[in-house]
């Protein structure tokens, strides 16, 4: 019987033919930046259509964020933002507790409100892209202190 002794070149293509099969049935993956993925929760409440506004209520409280494209991270002018929440002045069931905003040239959106409130325990805020020219994305972004007078989220859209 003979042995097989494998020379170098043997060697490093076995070894690369092994790392690309073990690669083989993996999904492909985007280079850079991933999609957001919409939050359990943040859809509660959530209303269609909510008109864009100036402000919600008396304001006092800032929502803020920016909205990027997945991949790249380009920011997105003129996306359309759905806040609401359990405020001072509200429910985040109420109709009056709903409003929306559009990004600006860099990505960047800003909403006064009321002050938000704990809601089953916690304070937290809810937002909606869902305008259609990217998959739809619900985030509930809960306040590090009740006190606070701001909270940020933030967006990165992947295409439909």
């Amino acid at each position: 019987m003979a042995s097989f002794a494998p020379n170098r070149r043997q060697l490093i293509t076995s070894a690369a033919a092994a790392a690309a099969s073990s690669v083989i049935g993996l999904p492909a993956r985007a280079a850079g930046i991933a999609p957001t993925q919409s939050m359990r929760g943040g859809s509660n409440n959530y209303r269609p259509d909510a008109p864009i506004v100036e402000r919600i209520g008396n304001g006092g409280f800032w929502m803020s964020g920016t909205v990027r494209l997945a991949g790249d991270g380009t920011p997105l002018a003129g996306q359309r933002i759905q806040i609401w929440a359990h405020t001072t002045e509200g429910h985040e069931r109420d109709w009056a507790s709903h409003g929306a905003t559009l990004t600006d040239e860099n990505g960047v959106f800003r909403l006064e409100m009321p002050q938000i409130v704990p809601a089953f325990g916690q304070a937290h805020g809810h937002l909606a892209y869902d305008s259609g020219d990217f998959e739809t994305v619900f985030l509930r972004p809960v306040m590090k202190n009740r006190n606070d007078t701001r909270l940020e989220a933030h967006f990165v859209l992947q295409p439909l």
